[in-house]
């Protein structure tokens, strides 16, 4: 059984997260209940921060609020002196809502309104991250009308595949994302940007991929941005001030995965950092890391109450498949639908029996909603509460109302307490925003139906 962080499992069987009995959690706040580790979660951002500062004291830790972002994770960042990356209009307005420092903040996106740029300008954001030449023009003009000057980081492709799920590469020559390097849009667009009396070129970024296991393609992308930083000063006389390298480290979801420590990858970043600065004679910059899943995943896990559990047959071979059916699903947690993601799960008020019913969980929607394709839990029982273990990235973040299902609850435990942090939806907010136009307000007459 794989546990994380502060949890345990209590005499009676019942997991406990946070000092907060999870099967109380649960009866208390509902299901599907998000419960978060406050603890794992300061305790991760800690050691990103330990483990980079003390090898490469010019560092600057993001967390990637796109992963999991609400107010209070917001405070939570600011308090333990992380950044933090946006990514929509809506990310930034809820971390400044939180009174998260504006200069702290960096704004990501493909494909950036001119209404996000405005807002991050008139926020004064510390740093926007070019993605495309149209959005020079457009933060230029804004920037401009304003009368200040930006710092921009240029988000490059290094033309790296990074051996992860292909929906979650972003680091290739054919990516949505960024200015590709080989073909001489990214350096391009660093001349449009030096050349621009209303941008400040601050340096380069990149972002290679997702759940990555080790370090080993971020050393591949370092050894291109660091050919490249000597490329610029070769060609402009500009001495890059910052390199951002995102961010990707993965977490461990199964027993069999084991993605390197944040100190491990921390020693492998920075040497690959210091070797192709060597190299190219080049002076240390600032060192950027945007870390999400790998500070916020392991530090969540869903709560859900079983339903129906029943037998079918399976045609593949004889004998039969138990189904066992929760409250949520892909409303609640998307990523297997999206992406193949698997997770860990088991009975959370009979931890203590053992593993040994093999099961398919089944979401409740209109689809062929499959939460895990196949586990073994404790032999599960209508009322049961099962816990799903490393939802605390991407899972609260992607959830939706689909089949007009209410997002669920986010708690927060720690020390014996569970703090509300996101309110369950209500039946009533689903149609806080539906308008029923005046055409349509009364029956017509004769329909009687």
């Amino acid at each position: 059984m794989l546990l994380f962080g502060t949890q345990r499992i209590l005499d009676n069987g019942h997991l406990e997260v946070g000092g907060c009995d999870a099967v109380e959690l649960a009866r208390a706040f509902g299901t599907p209940l998000y419960v978060v580790d406050e603890e794992l979660l300061r305790t991760r951002m800690r050691e990103y921060l330990a483990a980079f500062r003390g090898l490469y004291p010019k560092v600057a830790i993001a967390f990637a609020g796109k992963a999991f972002l609400c107010t209070a994770m917001a405070r939570i960042v600011e308090q333990e002196g992380l950044n933090l990356d946006v990514a929509s209009a809506g990310e930034l307005h809820t971390a400044l809502a939180a009174q998260f420092p504006a200069e702290r903040i960096s704004l990501h996106g493909n494909n950036k309104s001119i209404a996000e740029i405005e807002l991050a300008l008139d926020s004064g954001v510390g740093r926007i991250i070019v993605d495309n030449l149209l959005e020079l023009e457009r933060i230029s003009a804004a920037a401009g009308a304003r009368g200040v000057v930006p710092h921009l980081l240029i988000r490059c492709a290094p033309g790296i595949d990074p051996h992860t799920h292909r929906r979650i590469q972003t680091g290739q020559d054919d990516t949505k994302f960024g200015l590709n390097i080989r073909s001489g849009a990214a350096m391009e667009a660093i001349r449009k940007c030096q050349d621009d009396s209303a941008l400040h070129f601050a340096g380069i970024h990149c972002h290679i991929g997702s759940q990555l296991m080790d370090a080993s393609c971020h050393e591949q992308a370092i050894e291109i941005m660091c050919a490249f930083l000597h490329e610029i000063r070769e060609s402009t006389g500009v001495e890059v001030e910052e390199l951002n390298l995102g961010g990707g480290l993965g977490i461990r979801y199964l027993e069999e995965q084991n993605p390197v420590s944040v100190e491990e990858y921390a020693r492998a970043i920075v040497t690959a950092v210091r070797g192709g600065l060597a190299r190219y004679g080049l002076k240390e910059p600032m060192l950027g890391q945007e870390p999400g899943r790998s500070i916020a995943g392991q530090a969540g896990l869903t709560l859900y109450e079983i339903g129906a559990v029943k037998k079918v047959p399976i045609s593949e071979a004889p004998g039969y498949r138990s189904y066992v059916n929760i409250d949520g699903g892909m409303s609640d947690n998307p990523r297997p639908q999206l992406y193949d993601a698997v997770y860990h799960a088991f009975v959370a008020n009979r931890a203590n029996e053992p593993a040994d019913t093999s099961v398919r969980v089944a979401g409740k929607h209109c689809e062929t909603d499959i939460l895990i394709q196949e586990t073994r839990i404790q032999a599960p029982e209508t009322g049961d509460i099962l816990a799903v273990q490393g939802t605390g990235a991407y899972n609260y973040a992607m959830a939706s109302n689909y089949n007009r299902i209410p997002r669920p609850a986010v708690v927060l435990a720690r020390d014996g307490s569970a703090d509300l942090i996101v309110r369950r939806e209500t039946l009533d907010d689903l149609i806080a925003q539906d308008i029923i136009p005046e055409r349509l307000a009364k029956t017509p007459a004769g329909n009687t139906n």
